[in-house]
Protein backbone atom coordinates (compact mmCIF):
# COMPACT_ATOMS: atom_id res chain seq x y z
CA UNK A 1 0.00 0.00 0.00
CA UNK A 2 1.27 3.47 -0.92
CA UNK A 3 0.27 6.57 1.00
CA UNK A 4 0.50 9.81 -0.93
CA UNK A 5 2.38 12.47 1.02
CA UNK A 6 1.90 16.06 -0.17
CA UNK A 7 4.51 18.44 1.20
CA UNK A 8 4.61 22.24 1.34
CA UNK A 9 0.91 22.76 0.65
CA UNK A 10 -1.52 24.64 2.91
CA UNK A 11 -5.32 24.65 2.87
CA UNK A 12 -6.36 28.31 2.60
CA UNK A 13 -10.13 28.43 2.31
CA UNK A 14 -13.49 26.97 1.36
CA UNK A 15 -17.03 28.02 0.52
CA UNK A 16 -20.01 26.75 -1.41
CA UNK A 17 -23.12 27.59 -3.39
CA UNK A 18 -26.40 25.70 -3.60
CA UNK A 19 -29.59 26.37 -5.58
CA UNK A 20 -32.28 28.29 -3.70
CA UNK A 21 -34.93 25.64 -4.44
CA UNK A 22 -35.33 23.00 -1.74
CA UNK A 23 -37.24 19.72 -2.00
CA UNK A 24 -38.50 17.87 1.08
CA UNK A 25 -38.85 14.10 0.99
CA UNK A 26 -42.62 14.41 1.32
CA UNK A 27 -42.64 16.47 -1.92
CA UNK A 28 -41.91 13.38 -4.04
CA UNK A 29 -45.15 12.11 -5.55
CA UNK A 30 -44.08 8.47 -5.29
CA UNK A 31 -43.82 8.67 -1.48
CA UNK A 32 -46.80 8.38 0.83
CA UNK A 33 -46.52 10.34 4.08
CA UNK A 34 -45.61 7.15 5.90
CA UNK A 35 -42.95 6.28 3.30
CA UNK A 36 -41.52 9.79 3.49
CA UNK A 37 -41.30 9.68 7.27
CA UNK A 38 -39.60 6.29 7.14
CA UNK A 39 -37.10 7.55 4.56
CA UNK A 40 -36.33 10.66 6.63
CA UNK A 41 -35.70 8.63 9.76
CA UNK A 42 -33.69 5.77 8.28
CA UNK A 43 -31.80 7.30 5.35
CA UNK A 44 -31.52 10.61 7.18
CA UNK A 45 -32.04 12.86 4.16
CA UNK A 46 -34.94 15.20 4.81
CA UNK A 47 -34.13 18.05 2.43
CA UNK A 48 -32.08 18.64 -0.69
CA UNK A 49 -31.43 21.68 -2.91
CA UNK A 50 -32.14 21.16 -6.60
CA UNK A 51 -30.91 23.27 -9.50
CA UNK A 52 -33.23 24.18 -12.40
CA UNK A 53 -32.37 22.58 -15.72
CA UNK A 54 -30.64 25.72 -17.00
CA UNK A 55 -28.17 25.79 -14.07
CA UNK A 56 -25.11 23.54 -14.25
CA UNK A 57 -22.56 22.48 -11.65
CA UNK A 58 -20.13 24.91 -13.24
CA UNK A 59 -22.53 27.80 -12.51
CA UNK A 60 -22.67 26.91 -8.82
CA UNK A 61 -18.90 26.44 -8.68
CA UNK A 62 -18.34 29.73 -10.52
CA UNK A 63 -20.29 31.62 -7.88
CA UNK A 64 -18.39 29.91 -5.06
CA UNK A 65 -15.06 30.54 -6.79
CA UNK A 66 -15.67 34.25 -7.35
CA UNK A 67 -16.56 34.75 -3.70
CA UNK A 68 -13.64 32.70 -2.39
CA UNK A 69 -11.08 34.49 -4.55
CA UNK A 70 -12.39 37.82 -3.25
CA UNK A 71 -12.48 36.56 0.34
CA UNK A 72 -8.87 35.39 0.13
CA UNK A 73 -7.75 38.66 -1.42
CA UNK A 74 -6.04 36.76 -4.22
CA UNK A 75 -5.24 38.35 -7.54
CA UNK A 76 -6.66 36.18 -10.31
CA UNK A 77 -3.30 36.50 -12.07
CA UNK A 78 -1.70 34.66 -9.13
CA UNK A 79 -3.70 31.44 -9.63
CA UNK A 80 -1.68 28.73 -11.36
CA UNK A 81 -3.95 25.67 -11.19
CA UNK A 82 -7.70 25.21 -11.70
CA UNK A 83 -9.26 21.80 -11.09
CA UNK A 84 -12.94 21.05 -11.75
CA UNK A 85 -14.04 17.79 -10.11
CA UNK A 86 -17.47 16.76 -11.41
CA UNK A 87 -19.38 14.08 -13.29
CA UNK A 88 -21.83 16.68 -14.62
CA UNK A 89 -19.70 18.90 -16.81
CA UNK A 90 -21.20 21.37 -19.25
CA UNK A 91 -20.46 19.22 -22.31
CA UNK A 92 -19.00 15.85 -23.19
CA UNK A 93 -16.19 17.91 -24.73
CA UNK A 94 -14.47 20.30 -24.15
CA UNK A 95 -13.41 20.04 -20.48
CA UNK A 96 -15.41 22.40 -18.27
CA UNK A 97 -12.27 23.58 -16.44
CA UNK A 98 -11.19 25.43 -19.57
CA UNK A 99 -14.56 27.14 -19.83
CA UNK A 100 -14.30 28.17 -16.17
CA UNK A 101 -10.84 29.62 -16.78
CA UNK A 102 -12.40 32.05 -19.22
CA UNK A 103 -15.49 32.79 -17.12
CA UNK A 104 -13.42 33.50 -14.04
CA UNK A 105 -10.95 35.66 -15.95
CA UNK A 106 -7.95 33.57 -14.94
CA UNK A 107 -4.70 33.86 -16.92
CA UNK A 108 -4.24 31.67 -19.99
CA UNK A 109 -1.15 30.22 -18.29
CA UNK A 110 -3.31 28.46 -15.67
CA UNK A 111 -3.13 24.65 -15.66
CA UNK A 112 -6.68 23.29 -16.00
CA UNK A 113 -8.01 19.80 -15.42
CA UNK A 114 -11.37 18.02 -15.18
CA UNK A 115 -11.59 15.11 -12.72
CA UNK A 116 -14.76 12.99 -13.13
CA UNK A 117 -14.30 10.85 -10.01
CA UNK A 118 -17.67 11.35 -8.33
CA UNK A 119 -17.80 11.07 -4.56
CA UNK A 120 -14.00 10.89 -4.24
CA UNK A 121 -13.63 14.10 -6.24
CA UNK A 122 -12.36 16.26 -3.37
CA UNK A 123 -9.61 13.80 -2.43
CA UNK A 124 -8.53 13.45 -6.05
CA UNK A 125 -8.55 17.22 -6.58
CA UNK A 126 -6.44 17.87 -3.48
CA UNK A 127 -4.01 15.09 -4.41
CA UNK A 128 -3.51 16.26 -7.98
CA UNK A 129 -3.37 19.99 -7.26
CA UNK A 130 -1.34 19.46 -4.10
CA UNK A 131 1.34 17.54 -5.96
CA UNK A 132 1.47 20.27 -8.61
CA UNK A 133 2.03 22.88 -5.90
CA UNK A 134 4.42 20.84 -3.77
CA UNK A 135 7.57 21.66 -5.72
CA UNK A 136 6.90 25.39 -5.76
CA UNK A 137 6.71 25.92 -9.52
CA UNK A 138 2.98 26.55 -9.10
CA UNK A 139 1.99 28.63 -6.07
CA UNK A 140 -1.81 28.73 -5.87
CA UNK A 141 -4.63 26.37 -6.84
CA UNK A 142 -8.38 26.76 -7.02
CA UNK A 143 -10.33 23.53 -6.64
CA UNK A 144 -13.97 23.47 -7.76
CA UNK A 145 -16.01 20.42 -6.80
CA UNK A 146 -19.69 20.08 -7.59
CA UNK A 147 -22.47 18.23 -9.34
CA UNK A 148 -26.06 18.55 -10.43
CA UNK A 149 -26.42 14.82 -9.77
CA UNK A 150 -30.13 14.97 -8.99
CA UNK A 151 -31.13 15.03 -12.65
CA UNK A 152 -28.70 12.31 -13.72
CA UNK A 153 -31.20 9.67 -12.71
CA UNK A 154 -34.75 8.73 -13.51
CA UNK A 155 -37.24 11.11 -11.86
CA UNK A 156 -39.31 8.11 -10.78
CA UNK A 157 -36.51 5.91 -9.43
CA UNK A 158 -37.17 5.65 -5.68
CA UNK A 159 -33.78 4.00 -5.13
CA UNK A 160 -31.82 7.03 -6.34
CA UNK A 161 -33.59 10.32 -6.93
CA UNK A 162 -34.39 11.13 -3.25
CA UNK A 163 -30.74 10.67 -2.25
CA UNK A 164 -29.06 13.47 -4.16
CA UNK A 165 -28.81 17.23 -3.91
CA UNK A 166 -26.94 19.77 -6.03
CA UNK A 167 -24.05 22.00 -4.95
CA UNK A 168 -20.85 23.68 -6.08
CA UNK A 169 -17.90 24.10 -3.71
CA UNK A 170 -14.64 26.01 -3.99
CA UNK A 171 -11.43 25.32 -2.08
CA UNK A 172 -8.02 27.00 -2.17
CA UNK A 173 -4.54 25.53 -1.75
CA UNK A 174 -1.24 27.41 -1.63
CA UNK A 175 2.44 26.48 -1.66
CA UNK A 176 3.77 26.94 1.87
CA UNK A 177 7.01 25.36 3.07
CA UNK A 178 5.85 25.59 6.70
CA UNK A 179 2.68 23.54 6.09
CA UNK A 180 2.30 20.06 7.55
CA UNK A 181 2.11 17.16 5.11
CA UNK A 182 -1.23 16.08 3.65
CA UNK A 183 -1.50 12.28 3.60
CA UNK A 184 -3.92 10.38 1.35
CA UNK A 185 -4.66 6.69 0.89
CA UNK A 186 -6.31 5.81 -2.45
CA UNK A 187 -7.89 2.53 -3.56
CA UNK A 188 -9.73 1.26 -6.65
CA UNK A 189 -11.91 -1.80 -7.27
CA UNK A 190 -12.62 -1.56 -10.97
CA UNK A 191 -14.43 -4.89 -11.00
CA UNK A 192 -17.27 -3.23 -9.10
CA UNK A 193 -17.90 -0.46 -11.63
CA UNK A 194 -21.44 -1.62 -12.43
CA UNK A 195 -22.66 -0.85 -8.91
CA UNK A 196 -22.69 2.89 -9.70
CA UNK A 197 -22.96 3.79 -13.35
CA UNK A 198 -24.88 5.35 -16.22
CA UNK A 199 -25.18 2.51 -18.77
CA UNK A 200 -25.84 4.56 -21.93
CA UNK A 201 -24.32 7.83 -23.08
CA UNK A 202 -20.66 6.99 -23.52
CA UNK A 203 -18.98 5.37 -26.49
CA UNK A 204 -19.39 1.82 -25.20
CA UNK A 205 -23.17 2.26 -25.36
CA UNK A 206 -24.14 5.44 -27.24
CA UNK A 207 -27.62 6.86 -26.73
CA UNK A 208 -30.22 5.53 -29.13
CA UNK A 209 -33.88 6.50 -29.34
CA UNK A 210 -34.95 2.86 -29.50
CA UNK A 211 -33.17 1.63 -26.37
CA UNK A 212 -31.82 4.42 -24.18
CA UNK A 213 -35.14 6.05 -23.31
CA UNK A 214 -37.12 2.87 -22.73
CA UNK A 215 -38.20 2.72 -19.08
CA UNK A 216 -38.21 -0.59 -17.25
CA UNK A 217 -39.86 -1.37 -13.92
CA UNK A 218 -37.46 -3.35 -11.71
CA UNK A 219 -39.91 -3.50 -8.80
CA UNK A 220 -39.89 -1.77 -5.41
CA UNK A 221 -40.37 1.61 -7.07
CA UNK A 222 -37.22 1.35 -9.20
CA UNK A 223 -38.17 2.59 -12.67
CA UNK A 224 -35.44 3.79 -15.00
CA UNK A 225 -34.09 3.76 -18.55
CA UNK A 226 -30.52 2.91 -19.68
CA UNK A 227 -29.74 6.65 -20.03
CA UNK A 228 -30.30 7.09 -16.28
CA UNK A 229 -27.69 6.70 -13.55
CA UNK A 230 -28.27 3.70 -11.33
CA UNK A 231 -27.33 2.48 -7.88
CA UNK A 232 -27.11 -1.17 -6.98
CA UNK A 233 -28.01 -0.52 -3.38
CA UNK A 234 -26.90 -3.76 -1.74
CA UNK A 235 -23.54 -3.83 -3.52
CA UNK A 236 -22.86 -0.19 -2.66
CA UNK A 237 -23.85 -0.66 0.97
CA UNK A 238 -21.63 -3.71 1.35
CA UNK A 239 -18.72 -1.88 -0.27
CA UNK A 240 -19.20 1.32 1.76
CA UNK A 241 -19.27 -0.33 5.17
CA UNK A 242 -16.26 -2.56 4.50
CA UNK A 243 -13.58 -0.85 2.40
CA UNK A 244 -13.62 2.76 3.76
CA UNK A 245 -13.47 1.75 7.46
CA UNK A 246 -10.42 -0.40 6.73
CA UNK A 247 -8.75 2.55 5.00
CA UNK A 248 -9.47 4.85 7.96
CA UNK A 249 -8.10 2.26 10.38
CA UNK A 250 -4.93 1.83 8.33
CA UNK A 251 -4.37 5.58 8.16
CA UNK A 252 -4.70 5.86 11.93
CA UNK A 253 -2.22 3.02 12.39
CA UNK A 254 0.21 4.31 9.75
CA UNK A 255 0.34 7.74 11.39
CA UNK A 256 0.22 6.38 14.98
CA UNK A 257 -2.88 8.43 15.76
CA UNK A 258 -5.43 7.93 18.52
CA UNK A 259 -8.94 8.40 17.17
CA UNK A 260 -10.14 9.86 20.47
CA UNK A 261 -7.23 12.21 21.20
CA UNK A 262 -5.49 13.15 17.96
CA UNK A 263 -8.32 13.78 15.48
CA UNK A 264 -10.57 16.82 15.85
CA UNK A 265 -13.19 15.70 13.32
CA UNK A 266 -13.88 12.77 11.01
CA UNK A 267 -15.44 14.05 7.78
CA UNK A 268 -17.19 11.07 6.23
CA UNK A 269 -18.83 11.29 2.81
CA UNK A 270 -22.52 11.88 3.42
CA UNK A 271 -23.90 9.01 1.36
CA UNK A 272 -26.75 8.25 3.73
CA UNK A 273 -27.23 7.90 7.47
CA UNK A 274 -27.25 4.10 7.41
CA UNK A 275 -23.78 3.96 5.87
CA UNK A 276 -22.21 6.73 7.96
CA UNK A 277 -23.67 5.33 11.18
CA UNK A 278 -22.33 1.87 10.36
CA UNK A 279 -18.83 3.23 9.69
CA UNK A 280 -18.92 5.16 12.97
CA UNK A 281 -20.05 2.09 14.88
CA UNK A 282 -17.59 -0.25 13.20
CA UNK A 283 -14.61 1.97 14.05
CA UNK A 284 -16.03 3.08 17.41
CA UNK A 285 -15.50 6.70 16.44
CA UNK A 286 -16.46 9.38 18.99
CA UNK A 287 -19.86 10.50 17.68
CA UNK A 288 -19.29 14.13 18.73
CA UNK A 289 -16.42 14.24 16.23
CA UNK A 290 -18.49 13.06 13.24
CA UNK A 291 -20.59 15.92 11.81
CA UNK A 292 -23.67 15.26 9.65
CA UNK A 293 -25.31 17.57 7.12
CA UNK A 294 -27.09 15.09 4.84
CA UNK A 295 -30.39 15.85 6.56
CA UNK A 296 -30.18 19.30 4.98
CA UNK A 297 -28.37 18.68 1.66
CA UNK A 298 -28.57 14.98 0.82
CA UNK A 299 -25.74 13.18 -0.95
CA UNK A 300 -23.63 15.84 -2.69
CA UNK A 301 -21.13 13.47 -4.28
CA UNK A 302 -17.63 14.93 -4.34
CA UNK A 303 -18.87 18.16 -2.75
CA UNK A 304 -19.79 16.32 0.44
CA UNK A 305 -16.56 16.89 2.40
CA UNK A 306 -16.11 20.62 1.60
CA UNK A 307 -19.79 21.12 2.47
CA UNK A 308 -19.16 19.63 5.92
CA UNK A 309 -16.31 22.13 6.28
CA UNK A 310 -18.47 25.06 5.21
CA UNK A 311 -21.73 24.16 6.92
CA UNK A 312 -20.60 22.36 10.08
CA UNK A 313 -17.05 23.48 10.84
CA UNK A 314 -16.88 27.11 9.73
CA UNK A 315 -16.12 28.62 13.14
CA UNK A 316 -13.57 25.95 14.03
CA UNK A 317 -11.75 26.29 10.70
CA UNK A 318 -11.67 30.07 10.97
CA UNK A 319 -10.37 30.22 14.52
CA UNK A 320 -8.09 27.30 15.36
CA UNK A 321 -5.85 24.61 13.87
CA UNK A 322 -7.66 21.36 13.14
CA UNK A 323 -6.64 17.81 12.43
CA UNK A 324 -9.20 16.32 10.05
CA UNK A 325 -9.57 12.77 8.79
CA UNK A 326 -11.67 12.68 5.62
CA UNK A 327 -13.19 9.54 4.11
CA UNK A 328 -14.74 9.34 0.63
CA UNK A 329 -16.07 6.45 -1.45
CA UNK A 330 -18.04 6.01 -4.66
CA UNK A 331 -17.74 5.68 -8.44
CA UNK A 332 -15.13 3.35 -9.74
CA UNK A 333 -15.46 1.80 -7.25
CA UNK A 334 -12.97 4.05 -5.49
CA UNK A 335 -12.35 4.97 -1.88
CA UNK A 336 -9.77 6.81 0.16
CA UNK A 337 -8.81 8.53 3.40
CA UNK A 338 -7.10 11.90 3.79
CA UNK A 339 -5.31 13.31 6.84
CA UNK A 340 -5.47 17.10 6.59
CA UNK A 341 -4.07 19.50 9.18
CA UNK A 342 -5.38 23.02 8.76
CA UNK A 343 -4.48 26.39 10.23
CA UNK A 344 -7.07 29.17 10.64
CA UNK A 345 -8.35 29.83 7.14
CA UNK A 346 -11.03 31.63 5.16
CA UNK A 347 -14.48 30.04 5.34
CA UNK A 348 -17.27 32.01 3.71
CA UNK A 349 -20.93 31.42 4.44
CA UNK A 350 -22.88 29.25 2.05
CA UNK A 351 -24.60 31.14 -0.74
CA UNK A 352 -28.01 30.35 -2.25
CA UNK A 353 -28.16 31.04 -5.98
Amino acid sequence: MAFWSIKNVAFRGVTGTVPDHSVKTADFSFFSKEDADLFDNTVGIKNRYIAPTDVCASDLCFDAAERLIEGLGWSKESIDVLVFASVTGDYKTPPTSGILQDRLGLPTSVFVLDIPMGCCGTLYAINVAGNLLSGGTAKRALLLVGDTAYRMGSPIDKSRVPLFGDAGMAMALEHDETAEDISIDFNTLGSGYQALMTPHGGYRHPVTIEESFKYEDFGNGIVRAPKDALINGMDVFSFAISKPPLSIKMMLEEKSLDKDKDIDFFLIHQANKLIVDRIVKKLKLPVEKVPYDLQEFGNLGGASIPMLMTYNLSEELRNRPLTLMCSAFGLGLTWGTMLLKTRPCVVLDLNFL
